[in-house]
């Protein structure tokens, strides 16, 4: 099992934003020593307490700091720009990175990004299917482009002011062939964007804030989209994202976690919480649909969402993770606040150099008594 990093990022309204930028510049160059595989930032354009308004900004700001770690949009909204720029962009990233990164995307699911752009009438979700297409096409064709896809909104043309033996005329492709690869956040409880992801090849990443009741959801909808089109879905392609906390000792680690007014991981799900509410989405968190909604409590979210402890214990939550939902390819920590540089910088290390290697000897085992040895 791989070990990826994801962040929003997500921080308090008085932090510095300047400030903010630098931590989580910071936290993926000390991923990228510890081996991460990958680290997925996303963005949003009018959330103060969500710091990258641009993901591939953000990340090619890193290339020269980082050796092996991918980089990845987490994601690229694809409503909220047209589709020829967001090719040429990703593009243009694929080979500054030398093949160091992954194209996450989604419609942009923050209504009032939607409004500042005026598109909140609009339907955003074809909006991001027809730009998805429209991508596809662009890297995938020749000059002179004539892209008009049957009832796609998005048409692209050079062919009418194309000078071709200077060059002028040509979108630019990626580094990786045929592309990079391409990786949808999934949130909704059996959520049928996984079959397209699946029929697609595209790669689903189940998000650290739903319960895992719900991520086991998502597997045998990517596994139909998969054989619909005559293939097998190999699990080393699914992403779980959880949100950890591992400390060298049981208070801390409980005290830091979940106790501690501070603690940004309550601060994570007091604004998680909130949210998904005003977005009447918040079944992610019940353990069942009918559960009351007044039962869902911040304390109630982050005992059920926060996996955190010492190093053994940690280990035996994921093993106990894997076991509910099934066999997965990689586990995506969740990046928070710098509350305590220290301790944040800790919980990386134990994670990189203890808790995975653990994990993996006891899923190689087959049995989960290795993971305590």
């Amino acid at each position: 099992m791989r070990l990826g990093y994801f962040t929003m990022p997500m921080h308090p309204f008085e932090r510095d934003w300047t400030q903010t930028l630098q931590e989580d510049r910071e936290t993926i160059i000390l991923a990228d020593k510890l081996g991460f595989h990958d680290a997925f930032v996303g963005e949003h354009l009018t959330d103060r307490l969500e710091n990258v308004t641009n993901s591939m900004i953000f990340l090619a700001t890193l290339i020269s700091e980082t050796k092996q770690i991918k980089l990845a949009t987490g994601t690229s909204n694809l409503s909220q720009m047209h589709p020829t720029l967001i090719a040429s962009n990703a593009a243009m990233m694929d080979h500054l990175t030398k093949g160091r990164f992954i194209f996450g995307i989604s419609a942009g699911a923050l209504p009032t990004d939607a409004e500042a752009l005026q598109n909140l009438d609009k339907d955003r979700q074809k909006m991001f299917e027809d730009s998805i297409d429209v991508i596809l096409e662009i890297w995938t064709r020749e000059a002179p482009y004539d892209i008009d896809l049957p009832g796609n909104q998005f048409k692209v043309s050079t062919r009418k002011t194309g000078k071709f033996d200077l060059g002028v005329g040509y979108l630019a492709k990626p580094l990786q062939k045929p592309y990079p690869e391409i990786v949808g956040t999934v949130v909704a409880p059996f959520s049928k964007g996984v079959i397209a992801m699946g029929r697609r090849d595209f790669h689903p990443l189940s998000a650290n804030f739903l319960l895992s009741k719900w991520v086991k959801t998502h597997w045998p909808n990517y596994v139909q989209g998969k054989a619909e089109v005559g293939q097998v879905a190999d699990p080393k392609d699914w992403r779980v994202a959880r949100t950890i906390f591992v400390a060298d000792d049981e208070a801390t680690a409980r005290r830091y976690a979940v106790e501690d007014p501070r603690s940004p991981y309550r601060a994570y799900y007091e604004q998680m919480l909130a949210k998904m509410m005003r977005a009447k989405r918040h079944v992610i968190f019940k353990q069942d649909i009918n559960q009351p909604d007044e039962e869902i409590t911040l304390d109630y979210v982050v005992d059920n969402l926060v996996i955190y402890g010492t190093v053994n214990k940690v280990v035996d939550q994921i093993l106990a993770l894997r076991e509910e939902v099934g066999d997965f390819g990689e586990l995506v920590y969740a990046g928070m606040d710098w509350v305590d540089p220290a301790l944040t910088k800790r919980s990386m290390e134990l994670m990189a150099n203890e808790v995975m290697p653990r994990v993996n000897a006891a899923i190689g085992s087959g049995t989960a008594k290795a993971a305590a040895e």
